[in-house]
């Protein structure tokens, strides 16, 4: 049977989530869609387990009576297996679904579930209300049963992944749907991927050491840091994860996010962590401390200090209760729960940076201390809830520094770092590559300096600037002002310190950029005389070599280190393969000089995150499994016969995604050469007819000139265009199956997975290439935009224009 895909469970969640859309807002149904996921997931997973005990007691010659008894001791049931209940059980529910009182029904499912597992599960899904009004209406028994019926569609057991932790990813992404539906309000429990990933490298936690986000939202910071520690080749068991959540909601969100990720010791707390945090020393009187600390704590909220619990964590000041000032307050909790030598990362709004009064002796006194190693400036709009540029501190735990950090404080300006999105920015692996390099560069030479995006600043500057820790103040990133050569304006030329300026920008991709001109004087060139265009069209022909060097560089490096991918079917080494593939591929390309490590960095990165679960189901269900898992992603998106006009329109969109699946052209190249040549004669035929008919209506002298009968058999060829088209897009799927099958039967999945991994990532470098060749272009062009046409001859285009129009408006009689 196959196994089910992470694209096939994303949307069957979010199918689940249209059946309820409408009637609230995400924000408000969100908890249903997970705990109705719980529940199918405990009830599927006990339902292995205890027709496993069931057999293994009939096989040892009990009753089969007898055997299900036994087999409801809940002593079978640890280790994020939970005992479920008779009344939680799926098949239960969904016999009872016939009935009306659906709501009921499942309210009390997820309570006897939380009940049987109260350690676990205390408060977790118990919360949850079917019954629950939304304005003036709640949930009716129709959609209940829908509900009911969707999650029937598949069983969530582990064999039915096509790797370990597919529930835990599609967990995920379930809730970065949300928090994008949510708005504003997604901030509040979902912290981008992208930041968190790079939080994590910028503090490095380790195995054996205990990691805590006091404002932990969905828990995304906790499962990464133990993310983190498995990539790096550590034991991530022995990592100790620790959180708080003011929420009750969004904690309950994240301990299903825990569990769901097959981590069951992670200590979750719920409450205010400024007004009282829970983790606490068993003396009951001092706080408990962490040698990591990551967090994204609400911004710009305010506090109330009468009844705050361990008050003495705030050394370094209070901020006022009213304002909405209280960021570093949070900022002072995470100081005071570091561990000597611990490090801790949080974002802040910018206004902790510069603010005056409290805050501003707040900020001296931490930066007295020594505690802060870095200020890390971020673009705006990368958050979900607000679009002003955010920061990251980096605080250090108490005790001295290293001689050679001391009284010195680290800034990175990444504000001009991101990819602009259509409603939000975001943060690539390249862009993450270059702030981290920067910070660790730092952390080993405290000497090491980026011209306009990272400097040391020492602690007299500091002092002298008042504390104000304005990013743009200590480094300024502001693009230099387009020179303007005013004799080159006048009589022409381009001024060839201007070329000089950026011969190194060329000459990575082996371009002489003196070429692209000719001699006119000491001081300047000329354009060629064929004109600038036919220069700048010449430079991807000089590009092409350095280009050239970089493919081959990578087709060497790919037949050398590809065979680790192909060995993970025997090893299961994932993370081992994954270091080694990206430390490789930087290594082995940088010396060109063409990409500089954060564009490599980056090109990788970005392929490993888009093909990691494709290589998790390598590692664990071979090749073929690989191709299978494709297979029915492709077949899932054709197979959706959910209704509505929003439905409508997913649907269309996961169709012409699932063409695009890079599977489909490498079996099926013949198919869409037909296609196509289908598609173009229905495209040029119905144009004909379009034509045709267009005339004859608007203009009825011409309608003796339309031949009926050539019209007639224009229209009958165009029906049976469309008739082909239909037919052919209706065999797809039959098509990719039998294609598939072909493969399978001759044992060619690994070549053609290996081509297809292959391409992904030859893409990927390519248009990096691609965007430093158009550098090249526009840097050209500016040059011609500047000093192409000069003033004088300007001037003669406008007075030949103004004469052509004085002539016309004499011919139309205005003197």
């Amino acid at each position: 049977m196959a196994k089910l895909t992470l694209p096939q469970l994303e949307a069957h969640l979010f199918g689940a989530a249209d059946i309820l859309r409408g009637k609230m807002d995400a924000s408000e149904f969100k908890e249903y869609i997970f705990g109705m996921l719980f529940l199918k997931r405990c009830s599927d997973q006990f339902d292995t387990i205890r027709g496993r005990v069931i057999a293994e007691q009939i096989t040892a010659g009990r009753t089969q009576a007898r055997a299900e008894e036994i087999a409801d001791n809940r002593a079978f049931y640890r280790g994020g297996d939970f005992f479920v209940p008779t009344a939680a059980r799926w098949k239960y529910l969904v016999d009872k679904s016939a009935e009306n009182g659906i709501a009921d029904l499942l309210n009390k499912a997820l309570g006897a579930l939380e009940t049987a597992n109260s350690t676990a599960l205390q408060g977790v899904v118990g919360h949850i209300d079917f019954t629950r009004k939304v304005g003036k209406t709640s949930l009716s028994d129709q959609k209940l049963r829908a509900l009911i019926k969707h999650f029937d569609r598949y069983r969530l057991r582990n064999e039915d992944f096509e790797f370990p932790d597919l529930l835990g990813a599609a967990y995920e992404y379930l809730i970065g749907e949300f928090a994008d539906s949510a708005g504003k309000k997604g901030g509040e429990f979902y912290t981008p991927r992208g930041v968190v990933r790079m939080m994590a490298r910028l503090i490095e936690p380790r195995s054996g050491m205990r990691v805590y986000d006091p404002c932990a939202g969905s828990g995304g910071m906790l499962i990464m840091s133990k993310e983190y520690v498995a990539e790096a080749g550590e034991d991530a068991q022995d990592l100790r994860l620790y959180g708080q959540e003011a929420n009750g909601g969004t904690w309950a969100v994240s301990k299903m996010n825990m569990i769901l990720h097959g981590i069951v010791n992670a200590d979750l707390e719920n409450d205010d962590t400024l007004a009282n945090p829970l983790h606490i020393e068993p003396d009951g009187s001092t706080l408990t401390l962490f040698d990591r600390v990551l967090t994204n704590p609400p911004f710009s909220q305010n506090y109330v200090r009468a009844g705050m619990k361990h008050a003495d964590r705030f050394e370094y000041g209070w901020t006022p209760e009213t304002g909405k000032k209280a960021d570093w307050m949070f900022a002072q909790h995470v100081l005071s729960v570091l561990r000597p030598g611990g490090l801790g990362a949080t974002v802040m709004p910018h206004g902790v940076l510069f603010r005056g009064g409290e805050e501003q002796a707040i900020r001296k006194k931490v930066i007295e201390a020594d505690r802060l190693e870095a200020v890390i400036g971020l673009a705006s709009n990368l958050f979900y809830g607000t679009g002003i540029p955010a920061c990251i501190l980096i605080l250090r735990g108490p005790g001295p520094r290293p001689a050679s950090h001391q009284g010195k404080v680290l800034f990175i300006n990444a504000d001009r770092e991101y990819l602009s999105g259509r409603a939000q920015n975001y943060l690539e692996p390249e862009h993450a590559e270059k702030i981290v390099a920067a910070f660790r560069a730092y952390m080993t030479n405290p000497a090491h300096e980026i011209v306009g995006f990272a400097r040391v600043v020492s602690l007299e500057e500091l002092e002298e600037n008042q504390f104000n820790l304005n990013i743009r103040r200590y480094v300024d990133n502001t693009p230099p002002t387009e020179p303007q050569d005013v004799r080159a304006h006048l009589h022409g030329g381009v001024p060839k310190s201007e070329v000089h300026g950026h011969e190194i920008t060329f000459q990575t991709y082996g371009v002489n950029v003196h070429s692209l001109f000719v001699e006119r004087n000491a001081d300047y060139y000329d354009f060629p005389a064929d004109g600038w265009r036919s220069a700048a069209a010449r430079i991807p022909e000089l590009t092409a070599p350095a280009e050239a060097r970089v493919r081959d560089a990578f087709d060497d490096w790919w037949a050398r280190h590809s065979k680790r991918l192909s060995e993970l079917p025997d090893t299961h080494k994932v993370m081992d393969t994954r270091a080694e593939l990206l430390e490789s591929f930087v290594a082995e390309l940088e010396p060109l000089g063409t990409l500089d490590r954060f564009q490599l960095s980056g090109a990788v990165a970005s392929w490993w995150g888009s093909v990691q679960y494709d290589i998790r189901t390598l590692a664990f269900h071979q090749f073929s499994g690989v191709v299978q898992g494709w297979l029915t992603t492709i077949q899932t998106a054709f197979a959706d016969d959910s209704t509505g006009a929003l439905n409508a329109q997913r649907q269309a969109a996961a169709k012409r995604k699932a063409r695009e699946h890079p599977l489909v052209p490498y079996v099926l190249s013949d198919y869409l050469n037909e296609l196509e040549e289908a598609e173009n004669l229905r495209a040029e035929l119905d144009s004909k007819v379009k034509t045709l008919t267009t005339a004859s209506e608007d203009d009825s002298e011409a309608v003796e000139d339309v031949d009926p009968v050539v019209l007639k058999r224009l229209r009958a060829q165009l029906t049976a265009a469309k008739s082909k088209v239909r037919k052919l897009e209706a065999a797809f799927v039959d098509q990719l199956g039998s294609s598939v099958g072909l493969i399978h039967r001759n044992e060619t999945e690994p070549d053609l997975v290996m081509r297809i991994l292959k391409a992904d990532l030859s893409r990927r470098l390519d248009a990096r290439l691609t965007t430093g060749r158009r550098v090249l272009i526009d840097r050209y062009s500016r040059w011609a935009a500047k000093y192409a046409v000069t003033l004088p001859e300007l001037e003669a285009q406008r007075f030949t224009a103004a004469a052509r129009v004085n002539e016309m408006l004499r011919e139309l009689g205005y003197e």
